[in-house]
């Protein structure tokens, strides 16, 4: 059985539950599969030596979520080539892939958590009452640890996309 957290997180300020291990800043990110768009597997280990930025949405067919990704996509240059920037949700690859052609967004990898969870159940991200992901941002260093981390209080909200790429940057400089 999955652990459980509740209140961390509301939806329109609704309580939600989030399932899983919660991780925190400091701690070895965990290991994860999710699919590419082509349905292929990516892991963790996929960019093993970057920086990454993880961002976890709920679904991109929403405004917010679509939003998050827009900005993110935008805003990818100002990492340059040693960093990777993911958007993880529990769409389906094929609507994700309708997503970043309509939206242009060709400077992220987009995966989809759809099939095992793997992702929301290491992060502690999987929302019980929808089997979506909640709204959160991550960073992680070239040695795998956790840097930043924001978990967005309500899922209708954006996160502060300043914060993360400036843990970002922090993280490319050391």
């Amino acid at each position: 059985m999955a652990e459980e957290h509740v209140g961390l997180i509301t939806s329109r300020g609704k309580p939600l539950t989030l399932l899983g291990h919660r991780v925190q800043v400091g701690e070895k990110a965990p290991d994860f599969t999710v699919l590419r768009r082509d349905l292929s597997p990516f892991s963790l280990r996929d960019v093993a030596g970057k920086v990454v930025v993880i961002n976890s949405v709920p679904s991109l067919d929403t405004s917010v979520c679509a939003t998050q990704a827009r900005t993110f996509n935008q805003r990818a240059s100002e990492l340059g080539e040693d960093a990777r920037i993911l958007v993880i949700s529990m769409d389906l690859p094929f609507a994700q892939s309708r997503f970043c052609t309509t939206e242009g967004i060709a400077n992220l990898e987009v995966l989809s958590d759809h099939r095992d969870a793997s992702f929301g159940l290491a992060y502690g991200l999987l929302v019980k009452e929808t089997r979506l992901l909640a709204r959160a941002v991550l960073v992680i260093n070239r040695h795998g640890d956790i840097v930043y981390q924001e978990l967005v209080p309500d899922t209708s909200h954006e996160p502060n996309y300043d914060a993360a790429l400036e843990a970002a940057r922090r993280a490319l400089a050391s």
